[in-house]
């Protein structure tokens, strides 16, 4: 039997970034059994992304850069006989969308696109600014606009994308229980760790809750575990920091009994999948989440998780947790049979096949 080739079009290496491996990438081996042989066209190599966050060495990444844009070129001159096409975000992390406009306008290609945030809303450091332009966020309302079909992770950013596009279907961001996500928390350690995961970028959501820490510290025995690239400089006697690495991210996560997800309600958060949350029930963690966008589909209150938005609210939730060992497994409980029942890569992997198709 003919193979389908699948061309795929994301920004990072293959196993790198959470928006691509939650996404679609852990959907790979079901579409390879599908008949669909992948072919993965990353902006980034493995070398400029590895790269591209380190201080210093710019003139080794302004060429990386260049010989990204390279590839892409290149690229176009592969898809001349493509028939599949997948596209994560964007070709180019910069400049408008010129390989787009090509691939659509000039080569007569269809392609499926697929966003999980609300990236046509600037969002970025000060040590970034002066780049910012050149990322174009304008460009998004293109690239839904000409796609064949759109793929998008909550109803929020769905919404946003019905104004340029009428095929636009709801995927959530969802867990491989079968094979990545297999292994569950001891809710009955002595001391209970208190846990967030996330890239430096988003940590400064965590500025909230740190003061609530602070003042639980002096009541009660615990840790604060961080898991990220960049080590924060929160002064708590309970943080413990832990790099992120992609082949023990579930047993680092696994020594978490209490996940939280605190966020501020802007549009950027509206667009946020809920990654974090999905995350820890899988694992069947208890969460504390901010009712932000998909967060409050995700958890149900007093159920599976604590919903809380005010300070006292998130005193309340922690305080509760770290004094309830028994509530903490019936929210863990729970939280596994949702992910299993709502959220898993087996009750979506359908729609992933026909969209594809």
């Amino acid at each position: 039997m003919k193979l389908n080739k699948l061309h795929i079009i994301a920004p990072y290496p293959k196993g790198e970034a959470p928006s691509q491996r939650f996404r679609f990438e852990q959907y790979l081996p079901f579409l390879e059994e599908n008949n669909f042989e992948i072919h993965y066209h990353s902006f980034h190599t493995q070398k400029s992304w590895d790269r591209l966050y380190k201080k210093g060495r710019f003139i080794q990444k302004f060429l990386d850069l260049n010989y990204n844009f390279l590839r892409r070129w290149i690229l176009l001159f592969q898809l001349i006989g493509a028939k599949h096409i997948f596209m994560h975000r964007e070709m180019t992390h910069l400049g408008p969308p010129v390989f787009e406009w090509i691939l659509v306008k000039i080569m007569r290609k269809k392609y499926v696109y697929d966003f999980d945030d609300a990236i046509w809303i600037p969002n970025y450091s000060s040590a970034n600014a002066r780049f910012q332009k050149l990322k174009c966020y304008w460009k998004v309302h293109f690239l839904i606009k000409w796609a064949a079909k759109v793929s998008a992770g909550n109803d929020f950013l769905a919404t946003y994308a019905r104004q340029f596009n009428s095929n636009v279907e709801v995927i959530p961001t969802t867990i491989d229980t079968q094979n990545q996500h297999t292994k569950l928390v001891n809710q009955e350690k002595k001391q209970p760790v208190i846990g967030w995961t996330g890239t430096h970028s988003t940590m400064h959501y965590l500025d909230f809750v740190v003061p609530i820490l602070r003042k639980l510290e002096h009541e009660f025995e615990f840790q604060f575990k961080v898991i990220s690239n960049k080590k924060p400089n929160y002064e708590l006697k309970s943080l413990v920091y832990q790099d992120w690495k992609a082949e023990t991210e579930i047993e680092d996560l696994s020594e978490i009994q209490i996940g939280i997800m605190p966020l501020v309600l802007d549009a950027w958060s509206e667009g946020k999948c809920g990654f974090k949350a999905l995350q820890y029930m899988a694992l069947g963690m208890a969460s504390i989440v901010s009712p932000v966008g998909v967060n409050t589909k995700i958890i149900q209150h007093e159920k599976n998780g604590f919903i809380a938005e005010t300070t006292q609210e998130w005193e309340q939730a922690i305080r509760v947790l770290l004094e309830n060992e028994k509530l903490r497994k019936e929210f863990g409980k729970y939280a596994t049979q949702s992910i299993q029942q709502l959220w898993s890569v087996d009750v979506w992997k359908e729609n992933y096949l026909k969209l594809v198709q």
